[in-house]
């Protein structure tokens, strides 16, 4: 978008929030750069140049503006609703696989060269891996300097940075303030009461967002011990690269409220990220219900709840060992079986709050895991142990840098893998925004109800007119159910 110079100026005219994150406006006079939505007087139009990214306006050698902080606006949505090398790539340097592997780390993971990575990013965003990655380390030290008390030493290690000399240059060349002189000016405002080792700060996301639907799917189908829903807020715990956490994720007007604890603070940007993945709180809420509005038939859903999110997932392989628990069986059914998975091979966790007590089993930890102990069919047991297997060895992978399909292709070739499984984990694993389940039970009382095609194959021609956000149009049409997952828990 950041090439459409018309477009961007009437954006920043009108101060539109809906663009943040889309591209950032860079100031030719000042050499600050800002996201569209900033409260200050709009420069003139012959002092504005366009980027489409923050890495881009930094290399470029502008500033962040103190007032808007754009380095804080919600991610592009185009990492969202594309599977190309670019759009993985975003999103593995979001997860910080270039702090912890380095730009052949990344290349590998996405089955090119060095080289081609670094080609392709500097053509579509002006700016390489190691400017993204930089731009990351600078957003997160930045909270963790104005939420923490950790001395500076240890911030500049803990966002990623190699030396202490670098974290005191990025900051300053980013922000056009010293470390010490962020933490003072955080320490100004009113700051609420800090509690020991948690990490308190808000998850920006475009308007509308709709959470009856995002938190209430995540509350009725939480596994006991792993997950739960607290004072009105999804807790749930978390293994990570260094360690593990917990998060408590709270709606809020304007953004969510998070909470995490950490046992190493290296983990706060991937930790950051996957709630981030696990909320869809980068979409572009405008551009899905504009589009689902042309069908008279959901247009009437959209309206009573605009904004409606994906819920997610933390960790691609937990939620494909739950899925598939989850066949042909009730929410209720599918939450004790995965608790009793916790219970025998999940590692215990301690919550100072007392409502967690494991981290879900990782598939290494289920690869031993004896069928007959398992109170399932037979022909589920066969299915549940052969992807265990396949996600242990590695022959399998559902990550957000999966290729979506190639992922269902190896997902169709497991035993007992049908339509429905398959189609579930492409949406909330892989994060499909196209994926689709026309043979939901759910979704085919809510056809029958709206008159839609009752049989999958002429739901899903008719459902062609919604992509490429038939995802989104599931969580609309699941809502006709009267069920526990569309709403807030009381």
């Amino acid at each position: 978008m950041h090439t459409d110079t018309e477009r961007c100026v009437r954006a920043v005219q009108s101060k539109d929030a809906r663009f943040d994150g889309w591209f950032f406006t860079a100031v030719l006079t000042t050499r600050i750069y800002c996201r569209p939505s900033c409260p200050v007087v709009p420069p003139k139009i012959r002092n504005m140049t366009f980027y489409p990214s923050a890495a881009a306006c930094q290399q470029a050698g502008f500033r962040a503006c103190k007032r808007c902080r754009p380095d804080t606006s919600p991610g592009s949505p185009e990492w969202n609703a594309r599977a190309d090398s670019v759009a993985r790539a975003m999103r593995l340097i979001r997860d910080g696989v270039v702090d912890r592997e380095g730009v052949p780390g990344l290349a590998a993971r996405l089955g090119y060269s060095a080289r081609q990575i670094e080609r392709q990013l500097l053509a579509e965003l002006g700016a390489g891996p190691l400017a993204l990655a930089r731009a990351q380390r600078a957003q997160t030290a930045r909270l963790l300097i104005e939420t923490t008390t950790l001395p500076l030493a240890e911030v500049a290690f803990a966002a990623g940075f190699s030396s202490i000399r670098t974290f005191n240059e990025t900051v300053r060349e980013v922000f056009a303030l010293a470390p010490g002189e962020l933490r003072t000016r955080a320490a100004r405002g009113p700051l609420a009461p800090a509690t020991p080792g948690v990490i308190a700060l808000r998850l920006p996301y475009r308007a509308p967002l709709n959470p009856s639907n995002l938190f209430g799917h995540l509350a009725a189908t939480a596994v006991p011990g792993v997950e739960e829903w607290r004072d009105g807020a999804y807790r749930r715990t978390l293994t990570l690269p260094y360690g593990h956490g917990t998060v408590a994720l709270a709606p809020q007007p304007g953004h969510i409220a998070a909470r995490l604890s950490l046992t190493d603070p290296r983990d706060l940007t991937q930790a950051i990220s996957r709630c981030r993945w696990l909320l869809d709180l980068d979409a572009d809420p405008v551009a899905v219900d504009d589009r689902l509005r042309t069908d008279p038939l959901l247009a009437p859903l959209v309206e009573a709840g605009p904004g409606r999110r994906v819920p997610r997932t933390v960790d691609g392989a937990e939620f494909a060992v739950r899925a598939v628990l989850g066949q042909q069986v009730s929410t209720a059914a599918a939450r004790t079986h995965a608790a009793r998975l916790v219970t025998a091979h999940g590692m215990p966790v301690d919550d100072p709050e007392g409502g967690l007590t494991h981290l879900f089993p990782t598939p290494e930890a289920l690869a031993g895991l004896d069928p007959e102990s398992l109170a399932l069919p037979r022909t589920r047991r066969t299915t549940l142990t052969t992807l265990v297997a396949a996600l242990a060895d590695g022959t399998l992978r559902l990550g957000t840098d999966t290729d979506w399909e190639r992922a269902r292709t190896e997902l169709s070739a497991l035993p007992g893998f049908g339509p429905w499984t398959v189609e579930v984990i492409a949406m909330r694993a892989l994060g499909d925004p196209d994926a689709f389940l026309p043979t939901d039970l759910g979704i085919r009382r809510a056809a029958e109800r709206l008159g839609l095609p009752a049989t999958p194959a002429a739901l899903t021609a008719r459902a062609a007119d919604w992509r490429p956000w038939r995802a989104y149009a599931v969580q609309y049409l699941w809502t006709v159910d009267d069920h526990p997952i569309n709403h807030l828990p009381v």
